[in-house]
């Protein structure tokens, strides 16, 4: 059974009081909540996947990128596929470098990811993008849905921005001080923020 973060209920209730139109937006979608993939290399595999195209584009590659795995999506295994396999699935040259290397990291342990749960957001976020591949956006990403950080805020994701505009009827994009102010009225659990902002 999938269980919302532990900040979850709490955040609803703060937000909606500090803000009507997140709140009519709460009420909408009241039913769902942020949920866990606890699968850290997973969830870095399906975002490298997922960088630079659409939705439709990228669940199209990754069922193929599954397949070539087996369905057994682990570093050993990526290893293991050579990169002509890779790109059939229809990865770019880059992708499968990007996968493979983090493939390796995660193989030899140089990187951890016990270690970012006892990292500030800033800190992981530099520890992650280390791997070469992700960027902040990456990073941001995976802190959200895989450590379910309360308070990420990625101002660089066209669907946060484009729902901004849409709810608060500012033009696109909005402007740094609009977002600096929806920042500050949510500071804290400005994940919650960002989830209803994409249901919307």
């Amino acid at each position: 059974m999938k269980r919302p973060p532990a900040y979850w209920y709490k955040a609803k209730k703060i937000l909606s009081k500090r803000d009507p139109v997140l709140r009519k937006i709460i009420k909408k979608y009241n039913k769902g909540f942020l949920t866990t993939k606890n699968k850290p290399f997973f969830s870095l595999c399906r975002t490298i996947i997922g960088q630079q195209i659409s939705t439709k584009a990228a669940d199209s590659i990754w069922l193929k990128f599954e397949a070539k795995c087996n369905k057994k999506i682990n570093p050993k295994t990526v290893l293991m596929l050579s990169s002509r396999t890779l790109k059939s699935a229809g990865l770019s040259r880059q992708k499968v470098s990007y996968l493979k290397n983090i493939a390796k990291n995660f193989n030899n342990k140089s990187f951890n990811v016990k270690k970012l749960k006892k990292m500030n957001d800033e800190d992981a976020i530099n520890y992650i993008t280390q791997l070469k591949g992700l960027g902040i956006w990456s990073a941001q990403m995976f802190l959200m849905f895989n450590l379910n950080r309360s308070d990420m805020y990625p101002t660089g994701d066209i669907g946060l921005l484009r729902a901004l505009s849409l709810n608060y009827k500012k033009s696109y994009p909005p402007s740094k001080r609009f977002l600096d102010k929806i920042s500050n009225l949510h500071a804290g659990y400005r994940t919650v923020l960002t989830w209803y902002m994409w249901r919307s």
